[in-house]
């Protein structure tokens, strides 16, 4: 069902290409979700979810890999790909119920999920809020947890990491449902940036597809902190239910300005591990400081390698 306050949507639009895997919806009361399935029904259920400004497509080479061994499901989140968007709607509950209805109506059986990004924090809500017997564990792969809250429990804020300021420029020049739209004004601002990682970070001329995807206002919603108002990070990992396995990749903190280049802090990634395990649940953390943030994307057969080897050690 489409928002009856959407001023715009992907599919109005009309900025999408073909990709590897056949697309299919499914309405889910608020919105209707896009995914890719690949797979056969006979082998054990995965779920990937792709981080900010990412659509399931990103997921095309690691699916080609982990189908051999999982019936995998690739989804687009609420305002991205050609799920529908939703103004004012984007938090971690909204878009994590989302998923608790995608797997108790697309894929009706327990599974494992992967997410990345942002994706990495859905994967760890559902950890702590699905449905009980609906997963079985949770790959959070370079999460952004704490990093991505205005007012965190421990180290940087995302306000202080290299997502921040690109975010508060997407929010500004090309605004809510692209209704500004203004790329050479956000590119001009971005040349202009006092901040040397601001100038360390080039855009392409033109965006690239899958921002085309994305609805900005998710930015503003993780910029100005409403994504996560109603569910503070520590609150959600001291309720995880399941095992849990983290990827950590390539993380610094830039000496010039102090600002986090990567998703989180060694300190940020402890932190989650002693809440998850104080909860009960075993905690697995694979350190991978060479591995871009998108591992599934940039080396894929890494990837697959990891979550498989971790799935096989879950209960049946």
């Amino acid at each position: 069902m489409e928002n009856s306050n959407q001023s715009s949507s992907p599919a109005d639009r009309n900025v999408f290409v073909p990709h590897a895997y056949p697309e299919q919806t499914i309405d889910l009361g608020e919105v209707t979700m896009n995914y890719a399935v690949s797979g056969s029904p006979d082998k054990p259920a995965l779920l990937l979810i792709p981080g900010q400004t990412e659509s399931w497509w990103g997921f095309e080479a690691a699916m080609a890999i982990l189908d051999k061994e999982f019936q995998v499901f690739a989804v687009d989140l609420r305002g991205q790909g050609r799920s529908t968007w939703t103004p004012g709607r984007y938090t971690l509950d909204n878009m994590g119920n989302d998923l608790v209805r995608f797997i108790a109506l697309a894929i009706r059986r327990p599974a494992i999920v992967s997410g990345n990004s942002s994706g990495g924090v859905l994967a760890a809500w559902l950890s702590a809020f699905a449905m009980p017997g609906q997963i079985r564990g949770v790959h959070v792969e370079d999460p952004p947890l704490f990093a991505s809250e205005v007012t965190p429990l421990c180290g940087p804020a995302i306000r202080q990491s290299v997502v921040g300021p690109m975010f508060a420029l997407m929010s500004k020049y090309l605004g809510d449902q692209w209704s500004i739209a203004d790329w050479k004004g956000l590119l001009a601002a971005r040349a202009n940036d006092p901040s040397p990682i601001g100038r360390m970070l080039p855009m392409p001329d033109e965006p690239a597809q899958r921002l085309k995807e994305y609805d900005p206002e998710w930015a503003r919603a993780f910029i100005e902190g409403t994504v996560a108002k109603n569910c503070p990070h520590e609150r959600m990992l001291a309720q995880v239910k399941v095992p849990m396995l983290m990827t950590h990749h390539f993380r610094t903190i830039h000496p010039e300005s102090g600002t986090l280049m990567g998703a989180l802090t060694d300190l940020q990634a402890s932190v989650a591990r002693d809440i998850v395990t104080t909860a009960g649940q075993p905690f697995t953390y694979v350190d991978a400081p060479d591995a871009a943030h998108s591992m599934h994307a940039m080396d894929a057969p890494r990837f697959a390698k990891i979550l498989s080897d971790w799935a096989r050690t879950l209960p049946a």
